[in-house]
């Protein structure tokens, strides 16, 4: 098995198959094996299966399909409930879920309706839509795990139908996969044209040749930008105003690659071909220009390391506040050049 280290040596060597839709995906099943990372609690259901994706039991295809699907159960059951409770929203909440015989299918129809325009209308983007998912099981495992992501990650979000009918950091990242599919599979204009009209619907530009991981969260997402080449690891969280950008015109690879589990805070920029290291959490408003260690905390404009963190995977946890310590530590430091300063 690879080393979960190879999330982002193995995209910088070039060695990527383009076989999986994630980014060594292997690597956030076998996880659950070790018990740092407590893979079974974060993802009670769709962490536990085989690392061969083609070996898992998605998706549920037809209403006859007999393999059990937790989560779309748990949204069906959401979206009756909120039936009941708000009857202006029946229709809705028919046509968006309950009409639906599958969580690929509900999660199709809720984007092409987001995304349509007069001249690619509703019907024309479910059919892609529709054409990418069903016959893809990376994007149906993704999608999933990032329900997950949203749900635990988020406090604002409650429950897996909000997430799928009502967050834009989820829906421009399922539209972001569909569009990855296309640029793999050729038809790169027409993924740049979902690219566009995404970014204009969610305004979250991710560059469809881009490579993301499963697990993610895109917390209020408004303002991400993510350049061709980069290339985010799976379990990593990146809120509101985050760049993963280039450093000039140079062509190739060029753009960051983020490890697994790293934890990416509000309006931070990491421009370059640089790696920022598996659990790393990059402070709010950080201007990252080199290499950030293994879970290490980088702050600052342009960032210094300034501590190791004690959590395993930062994006988990979401804790955003910078260590106590280190705070006492700046203070005591500024107090003693001030009074070596003075004349006693």
């Amino acid at each position: 098995m690879m080393s979960r280290r190879n999330i982002i040596l193995r995209e910088l060597n070039g060695d990527d198959d383009g076989g999986g839709e994630t980014v060594a995906s292997s690597n956030c099943l076998k996880s659950r094996e070790n018990s740092r990372y407590r893979s079974e609690k974060i993802f009670p259901i769709y962490a536990m299966g085989n690392s061969n994706l083609e070996d898992t039991p998605f998706p549920v295809h037809s209403a006859s399909d007999s393999v059990s699907d937790p989560i779309w159960d748990a949204i069906r059951a959401e979206a009756k409930s909120e039936t009941e409770k708000e009857p202006i929203l029946s229709s809705f909440l028919f046509a968006s879920i309950l009409s639906h015989n599958c969580l690929e299918r509900a999660l199709g129809f809720v984007l092409a309706n987001r995304l349509q325009d007069p001249t690619l209308l509703a019907a024309q983007i479910l059919d892609i839509f529709d054409n990418v998912i069903m016959n893809d099981r990376g994007i149906q495992h993704s999608i999933r795990l990032d329900l997950q992501a949203f749900k635990d990650r988020d406090p604002a979000c409650a429950s897996y139908s909000w997430a799928l009918l009502y967050l834009k950091g989820y829906h421009s990242l399922q539209s972001y996969r569909v569009s990855h599919a296309l640029w793999k599979h050729g038809r790169k204009v027409l993924a740049l044209a979902l690219q566009s009209r995404i970014s204009e619907v969610f305004a979250v530009d991710i560059h469809p040749a881009a490579k993301i991981g499963e697990g993610i969260l895109l917390d209020h997402a408004t303002g991400i930008v993510i350049g061709e080449t980069a290339v985010v690891g799976n379990k990593v969280s990146l809120m509101q105003g985050v760049t993963l950008g280039g450093t000039g015109k140079e062509v190739g690879d060029r753009h960051p690659k983020i490890g697994q589990g790293a934890l990416i805070g509000a309006g931070a920029t990491i421009l370059g071909n640089i790696i920022v290291g598996e659990g790393a959490m990059i402070a709010a408003g950080s201007l990252v220009l080199k290499n950030v260690p293994p879970h290490c905390m980088a702050v600052g404009n342009p960032a210094k390391i300034i501590g190791l963190l004690e959590e395993e995977d930062p994006s988990l946890t979401m804790k955003h506040d910078v260590s106590k310590d280190y705070f006492e530590k700046l203070a005591i430091g500024s107090t003693d050049g001030k009074s070596n300063g003075r004349p006693t």
